[in-house]
């Protein structure tokens, strides 16, 4: 097992095995993550690793077609995800399997709740709620002309931010020299706004009780100053 985890979630391995096969490889796993209910896909550290193999001549397509072509797929896998909500989300919402998971809905409803239409373009940069996110728009019936807009521009930024880091980093040796390395910290830094987010979580869940007691207490004075 390497340090990435399993063979599949690791880019260079997917590049060994599938040569110029590759980028058409990618495609599908960009579209498949972006809306077909498999989160823990390689989706940040892909198109890095994607930049990187341009910028080095490992991977012979032009940069700004190879962003077209996976700007195309991520918002193809949204536009899928979301009708897919649309359509069944419901039943799908109260499931509680392996991969479709009850808790992955909660923490995007959740996430979509603070930052609204936003979410669409922001969710694109954190693991899980970039898959469920279009799937959580589809169920709320979100209006279709406002989620292809603001998916499109996630879409937009995601792929143009990630993938350009990796193409303009690509030819520094300690990048090129350390892939794994630089993959791993693209991994880690991707999962930072989860932390961020739990954290505020157990915050604001251990505050609740405290704020409680606090406005009871209030109306017990209230009470006995008036009584």
């Amino acid at each position: 097992m390497p340090a990435l985890g399993p063979d599949w979630m690791d880019p260079q391995y997917l590049f060994d095995t599938y040569g110029t096969a590759f980028f058409w490889v990618s495609l599908a796993i960009v579209f498949v993550e972006c809306g077909l209910f498999f989160p823990i896909l390689p989706g940040d550290s892909l198109l890095f690793a994607i930049g990187i193999f341009i910028a080095s001549g490992q991977l012979q397509v032009n940069v700004f077609v190879a962003m077209a072509a996976l700007f195309v797929a991520a918002f193809a896998g949204n536009v899928v995800g979301y009708e897919i909500g649309r359509a069944v989300g419901a039943p799908l919402r109260h499931r509680d399997g392996r991969i479709i998971k009850r808790e992955y809905f909660d923490k995007t409803e959740a996430f979509f709740e603070k930052y609204g239409a936003r979410a669409l373009v922001l969710g694109r940069f954190v693991p899980i709620v970039r898959t469920y996110i279009t799937i959580v728009a589809g169920i709320g019936r979100m209006d279709r002309r406002h989620f292809y807009v603001w998916s499109g521009v996630g879409a937009l930024f995601w792929v143009g931010v990630v993938t350009l880091a990796g193409y303009f980093l690509g030819n520094v040796p300690l990048v090129r020299d350390n892939l794994e390395a630089a993959i791993l910290l693209i991994v880690v830094l991707s999962v930072v706004p989860m932390v961020i987010e739990y954290v505020r979580h157990r915050r604001d869940a251990k505050m609740a009780p405290a704020e409680v007691v606090r406005e009871s207490a209030e109306v017990v004075d209230d009470v006995e100053h008036h009584g």
